[in-house]
């Protein structure tokens, strides 16, 4: 890929980018009247086309599926029940991908539809078959347009919003560049409907964002109010998911661009439309790390003393049982579960190495002790530091952390507990847990995407 003249020296990485990952939401796509615009979709169409016989690979995740369903069923409005958005999405993601195939057709460019859920990124079979699927369609010449599968994707597995899938779909497909379109011309330090407001047009890193209040960019001209919020009716997407979502690709070493879909052809140019969230110096974080943090549904939780919450959170140790001092939910070794601090706030997420039924019976032990009296299969983390990513800061300092506590025999006084170095938990002299609780052997162990510590019954994709 050549650099553009209209392209900027700050946005060389967009206009270069090899492999180029596009979403459009379906504000961009319809009419005032939330019907899809087949202009609209022309001039994407030919704008990616361009980006295409300049010898780069694209992938378009589109919304629209619902919006194209509105019409055949006469509905008027987009409906608020699972079951009726499912069935508009079944009536029109045919439509859909067959407007996107006569307008890419014109180019001469052949399209194919991949449609995902949250669930294809969690189990590996299904995360790998997506991923050489894409790859395969683009090695083939053709054009995937993604889409979120929501006709069988249900509240509690599914992304809500095409902003973050198109991330994770960059990630998986190890894209040089995301853009995000839409009909906000990028970030803005304040709402431009009541009074001055600046377009933001880089971002460096998070502490860029500190004090801005995201508001909905409109472009001169661009319409009443009204026509706008019922642009707006047609998706789930504001600025916020778009700005999330272009967190999630830059940390991952993916520069992104969030403008609105009549600046695609400039924004693909590197040239200055919307705005520009510079990629993240250093290592690509490792696939499964990206998923369990923005893709991964908890299955349950676990409760950490204050202890415990400062070694995962601030020292990055692994969760030992000593610090864990309640359970909640019903979950496999394996799934990932939410960890909490004492007031009930999430503070990392992981993924389990043992059942919610076994977690009660070692809770407030030291593995030594647990492998000395039930085996050394026992004298494992119940996360691993491996397998866990931190979804909020550190415990303030100058509070006084909670200490597990251990019990003499004798006396029954408490005693601080010893924690042992490198992992968050201590010793107790509880009673151990019963026979039930002992893992079962002789499974495969595998904790997660890439990684070489174990976890039962469990495989996971690779980054």
């Amino acid at each position: 890929m050549t650099v553009p003249d209209t392209a900027t020296a700050e946005r060389a990485d967009i206009a270069t980018a090899t492999r180029v990952v596009v979403k459009v939401g379906s504000s961009s796509l319809t009419t005032p009247d939330g019907e899809i615009d087949g202009m609209r979709i022309g001039a994407l169409a030919a704008a990616l086309s361009a980006r295409r016989q300049d010898g780069g690979q694209v992938v378009l995740v589109s919304s629209g599926a619902i919006a194209s369903g509105l019409a055949p069923l006469g509905l008027s409005k987009r409906p608020r029940d699972l079951a009726t958005q499912q069935a508009a999405a079944s009536v029109g993601q045919g439509l859909l991908i067959a407007r996107y195939t006569a307008a890419f057709a014109r180019h001469g460019i052949r399209t194919g539809q991949v449609l995902l859920s949250a669930d294809d990124l969690m189990r590996r079979t299904h995360y790998r078959n997506a991923q050489r699927t894409l790859d395969r369609l683009l090695e083939l010449g053709v054009l995937p347009v993604v889409n979120e599968n929501d006709t069988v994707a249900t509240d509690e597995i599914r992304f809500g919003d095409n902003d973050r899938l198109a991330a994770l779909v960059a990630h998986v497909t190890r894209a040089g560049a995301l853009i995000l379109l839409s009909d906000v011309d990028g970030l803005y330090d304040g709402d431009p409907r009541r009074g001055e407001a600046q377009r933001i047009t880089e971002v460096r890193d998070r502490a860029d964002l500190d004090g801005i209040r995201l508001g909905r960019g409109l472009n001169a001209g661009q319409g009443a109010l009204g026509t706008q919020d019922n642009r707006k009716a047609q998706g789930i997407g504001g600025m916020a998911t778009k700005v999330e979502a272009a967190m999630i690709a830059s940390a991952a070493g993916i520069p992104t661009v969030v403008a609105d879909a009549a600046s695609a052809a400039t924004a693909l140019g590197g040239g200055s439309a919307g705005t520009y969230f510079a990629a993240a110096r250093g290592r690509r974080p490792a696939t499964r790390l990206l998923w369990l943090k923005h893709a991964a549904v908890a299955h349950g939780s676990l409760r950490l003393d204050h202890g415990a919450v400062e070694a995962v959170v601030k020292r990055r140790a692994s969760l030992l049982p000593a610090g864990i001092t309640g359970v909640e939910g019903a979950f496999d070794a394996g799934d990932p579960v939410n960890l909490r601090d004492e007031n009930g706030a999430i503070v990392a997420r992981g993924l389990v190495n043992y059942d919610a039924t076994e977690i009660p019976g070692l809770m407030g032990r030291s593995t030594r002790w647990l492998a000395s009296k039930l085996g050394p299969e026992y004298e494992r983390e119940v996360v691993h530091r491996d397998d866990l990513v931190i979804v909020l800061a550190a415990p303030a300092r100058g509070t006084t952390p909670t200490a597990s506590y251990r019990h003499c025999r004798c006396c029954r006084q408490g005693r601080p507990a010893r924690r042992a170095r490198g992992s968050a938990g201590g010793r107790t002299g509880r009673q151990p847990p019963g026979p039930r609780s002992r893992p079962r052997r002789g499974r495969s162990r595998s904790a997660g995407p890439g990684t070489g510590s174990t976890i039962p019954g469990r495989t996971w994709p690779r980054s």
